[in-house]
């Protein structure tokens, strides 16, 4: 894959770049600025970006706004955030225009090599993945009405799971279960969330954190 890393910190970006590499895909440009980002992702138009969400100038939204920009000139345009922090509001802009291709990780994320390359190539293909910690956030805060309330504690937990963007069949291994089980699961959580099913992993991820995002 073609891909442009966005990160201010010399350090964190040279790990990042050797980390892809060592995984076969080419990374085609860097950037430390938000502008910077906004330029290079406009000329490369990569295959899916890695950029951190705060950067030069002001040190506080800088990437995140970068991003929203190259998405609204490229609809589309995989991109994988990273974060210190969990930001609630981070993510809601992020998932706000309903495109696939998005993805939002703590830095944490990034020293846990393979999974971080699972990640990413799963945002480049147009799906979605999401940080556990900012799905638990959006499940608590997420939502103004009581449905969430409805679910059982395994209902909850594919939930989590179906929103960091994982197939049925990565859920049943993550908890032990059979892929029919968890198909049950998702028809009686849907039900309960008043959220039309879809035969398509993607737009079933997408209208959960919909739902979240609401």
């Amino acid at each position: 894959m073609r891909i442009v890393v966005a990160e201010d910190l010399y350090l964190l970006r040279d790990g990042l770049v050797r980390l892809l590499q060592a995984y076969g895909h080419e990374v085609v440009a860097t950037a430390t600025t938000g502008p910077e980002t906004v330029a290079v992702l406009r000329e490369h138009r990569p295959d899916v970006a890695v950029v951190d969400v705060r950067m030069p100038p002001t040190q506080t939204d800088e990437g995140l706004r970068a991003v929203l920009a190259a998405r609204r000139e490229t609809p589309g345009l995989p991109v994988l955030i990273l974060s210190q922090h969990v930001e609630q509001l981070y993510a809601r802009e992020l998932l706000a225009d309903g495109a696939s291709g998005v993805g939002y990780l703590l830095k944490d994320s990034v020293f846990e090599a393979e999974q971080f390359i699972d990640a990413l190539e799963r945002v480049a293909a147009g799906g979605t993945a999401m940080d556990p910690a900012v799905i638990s956030k959006l499940l608590t805060s997420g939502s103004p009405d009581q449905r969430l309330g409805s679910l059982t504690e395994r209902e909850r937990s594919v939930l989590e799971l179906m929103a960091e963007g994982l197939s049925n069949a990565a859920i049943a291994g993550r908890l032990f279960l059979s892929e029919s089980a968890i198909s049950k699961y998702t028809t009686s959580l849907f039900g309960k969330l008043g959220i039309t099913d879809d035969d398509t992993g993607n737009r079933r991820v997408l209208a959960v954190l919909t739902y979240l995002n609401s």
